[in-house]
């Protein structure tokens, strides 16, 4: 079949295999062409289809040469309709893997139940003993907790007072005002059962009891803090309680495992296009003036990049992970540097509908969306049929 993007508002209902292969492909090269990672062995990324859980499975096995293992909740086509995204780059990634000789499996199912963290630690016993680096880079609008049955929906909203400012449908580049309502208590309490630190909490508690999680590990979540302009909706709405209580969790977990040498981080990460930060309303606006500015001053990094840096600089570089011995790790250092922040904020002021495409990068914004979905991608025939039925062969 010749398949064709499919969009419905900040969602693409169609992936291309050959595109997201290629876009593998394009993310390994830019790792294999950097100096080796000095570290880790065995990885787990739970969340590893997409976005910077992705990115980290790629940095650890072709930048380290380490073996890994995929959690995610990714479907494989049936009948007409394609395979996830996530499905596509875990297969493009395996192969890659494998061709090298690097121990490859992907677990697909719910990362939240219980039954998914026992098939993990089986398989970790089976192939590796141990794991020595674990990432957690979650992203579900829901989660049903493994011991009390409830389920939980996230929202994005603010706390308190309704919130306004612009906002931008980025496939029209209209640009317009928005107001969002605040949360009710409940609303807040879900979102942080979802998006916080507690099923993080429950992956190292029960690797630990396990036995499989290495002495001396490292465990990392990602996270993201941003600027003044988004922080009613983000850090001081329903995503940041969300996101204190996962910072809380570090603090703990970095405790706990400190007592066998380990380490426990949150990596505070640049603002980028993805499926989750699409959904945000005033972020899509945001991130295309952040794109024009940092691209104009030659600082602007893509997701492979800043897992790059973060693993090489910070996770398993020379210094210290951090500058003042906290679990917090500024990664998005550059986004925040003083003069592009100002930058951003006077465009933001400008910014309208009709001098969008001048002031903010638009298309790059467009374009890193559908690639996240193997569309718009060089060296790919979107004419040509293309087989959407694509194996996992080393998923479980």
């Amino acid at each position: 079949m010749i398949i064709q993007p499919k969009t419905r508002g900040f969602i693409c209902t169609t992936a291309h295999p050959e595109g997201c292969a290629k876009q593998i492909e394009k993310q390994i090269k830019y790792v294999q062409s950097q100096k080796k990672i000095s570290g880790p062995a065995n990885v787990l990324v739970i969340g590893a289809s997409t976005g910077y859980g992705l990115a980290s499975r790629i940095a650890a096995a072709f930048g380290a040469g380490a073996n890994t293992i995929g959690v995610f909740f990714d479907r494989p086509a049936e009948g007409s309709r394609t395979a996830s995204a996530g499905w596509y780059n875990s297969a493009a990634f395996e192969e890659q893997a494998n061709q090298l000789g690097l121990k490859s499996f992907s677990i697909v199912g719910d990362a939240f139940s219980n039954g998914i963290k026992e098939k993990t630690i089986e398989l970790i016993k089976n192939e590796f003993k141990n794991v020595d680096l674990v990432i957690y880079s979650v992203a579900s609008p829901r989660r049903t907790h493994p011991v009390t049955g409830e389920t939980f929906s996230s929202v994005i909203k603010p706390i308190g007072t309704a919130y306004s400012n612009k906002t931008m449908n980025f496939h029209t580049g209209e640009v317009s005002d928005t107001t969002i309502e605040p949360a009710t208590e409940e609303e807040v309490r879900q979102t942080i059962a979802v998006m916080g630190g507690e099923d993080w909490s429950m992956w190292i508690d029960e690797l630990s009891k396990a036995g499989v999680l290495a002495d001396g590990a490292t465990t990392v979540a990602y996270s993201y803090i941003g600027p003044e302009v988004t922080h009613a909706i983000y850090r001081e709405g329903t995503i940041g309680k969300a996101k204190n209580d996962l910072e809380q969790t570090a603090i703990k977990l970095n405790e706990q495992l400190g007592a066998k040498g380990g380490r426990a981080f949150v990596s505070v990460n640049k603002a980028l296009v993805t499926q989750s930060s699409s959904a945000i309303p005033v972020v899509p606006l945001y991130i295309s003036a952040l794109y024009k500015v940092m691209k104009e001053k030659g600082i602007h990094e893509n997701c492979i990049e800043q897992i790059y840096r973060l693993f090489s600089d910070r996770l398993y570089g020379e210094g210290p992970a951090t500058a003042d011995g906290s679990t917090l790790i500024r990664i998005d250092d550059w986004e925040m540097r003083e003069d592009v922040q100002k930058e951003v904020m006077d465009r933001w002021n400008k910014l309208e509908t009709a001098n969008v495409s001048e002031l903010a990068d638009l298309e790059g914004y467009r374009e890193d969306f559908f690639n996240l979905f193997g569309f718009q991608t060089e060296g790919v025939d979107y004419d040509a049929e293309s087989d959407p039925a694509v194996e996992l062969p080393n998923s479980y």
